[in-house]
C-alpha cells in the first residue's frame, strides 16, 4: 500500500515538532497560527517602542570571543553608543553578543532581539533588555522596523537573509535609503563583485551598487551611518504611554 505524503512526514519529522508542509490546516487551526502571530507582533511591539533611535547588527552566531570579526563587532558596538544610538542584534552569541558587548560596557542601550532554535541561539549576557519570539519573520520585521541603519557583519545564510530583506526594503524605497554598511572586505568582497555582476545583467540597476558601504574602518561605517541620519531625520523621544501601555 502507497504510502501518504501525509505518514511519510510524520515518519521523518518528531512528532513533537510542528509539521508545516502538510497543506492547509482545518480553519481553526488556521485561525490560532493567526492569532499566535498577531500575539508576538503586539509582544514585540510594547517591548521596542521606547527604544529610541537604533542601529541593528547582523552578523554569526559562530564567531568565538578571540576571533578578529569578533572584536571588531565588539568595536561596532562601543562606536554606535558613541553616537548615542540604541544597538540591536538578533540577542545571540558570536557577533550578536560582540556588538551588545561593545555597546553594553561603553554606555549604551544594548537590546536583544532572541529566537527560539534547537542550537546555537541562546541569550548573551551583553543586553539591558532581551525578548525572545518563535517566528523568523516576526523577529526580521522587529530587526529593521525600530533601525535607521544596519551594519551586516561576516556570517552565514541567516546573516543573508537578514542582509537581502533589509537591502531589498531600501531599494524598493519601503524604507528610505537607510545606510547599509558590511563589514569586513576579505569576506565581503566576492559578494560585492557578484552583485557588480547583476548589474551587468541589468537584473539591478548600477545605482544599487551605491546602497551599500562596503568598509574594515569602525570610524567610516560610524560617520557614514552619523552623516545620513542627521542629515534626513530628527529624532524625538516618545514621552507618554499608548494604547498598548508600555512602560519605559
Amino acid at each position: 500500500m502507497k504510502e501518504s505524503k501525509s505518514e511519510a512526514l510524520k515518519r521523518i519529522i518528531p512528532a513533537e515538532q510542528p509539521v508545516y508542509l502538510d497543506g492547509p490546516k482545518p480553519r481553526i487551526n488556521e485561525l490560532r497560527f493567526a492569532w499566535d502571530v498577531f500575539s508576538e507582533f503586539i509582544k514585540s511591539f510594547r517591548f521596542l517602542h521606547f527604544l529610541g533611535p537604533c542601529v541593528t547588527v547582523f552578523g554569526s552566531a559562530r564567531f568565538k570571543e578571540d576571533h578578529p570579526y569578533y572584536k571588531a563587532a565588539q568595536d561596532i558596538g562601543k562606536h554606535i553608543a558613541e553616537l548615542g544610538f540604541t544597538t540591536i542584534t538578533g540577542g545571540g552569541p558570536g557577533i550578536m553578543e560582540a556588538a551588545n558587548r561593545g555597546a553594553f560596557e561603553n554606555g549604551g542601550q544594548s537590546v536583544g532581539i532572541n529566537i527560539k532554535l534547537p542550537f546555537e541561539q541562546h541569550e548573551n549576557p551583553y543586553v539591558h533588555k532581551s525578548i525572545t519570539l518563535k517566528y523568523f519573520f516576526v523577529r526580521k520585521v522587529m530587526l529593521v522596523k525600530y533601525s535607521y541603519a544596519f551594519v551586516c557583519m561576516p556570517g552565514g545564510f541567516g546573516t543573508m537573509d537578514e542582509f537581502y530583506e533589509a537591502l531589498t526594503l531600501i531599494q524598493t524605497k519601503t524604507i528610505n535609503d537607510f545606510p547599509m554598511v558590511l563589514f569586513g572586505k576579505e569576506y565581503y568582497q566576492p559578494l560585492m563583485d557578484y552583485c557588480a555582476f547583476m548589474a551587468e545583467q541589468g537584473t539591478i540597476s548600477k545605482e544599487d551598487l551605491k546602497l551599500v558601504l562596503l568598509t574594515d574602518d569602525v570610524h567610516e561605517a560610524g560617520h557614514h551611518i552619523s552623516t545620513y541620519v542627521r542629515k534626513n531625520y530628527k529624532v524625538k523621544p516618545r514621552k507618554r504611554l499608548w494604547w498598548f501601555f508600555e512602560k519605559r
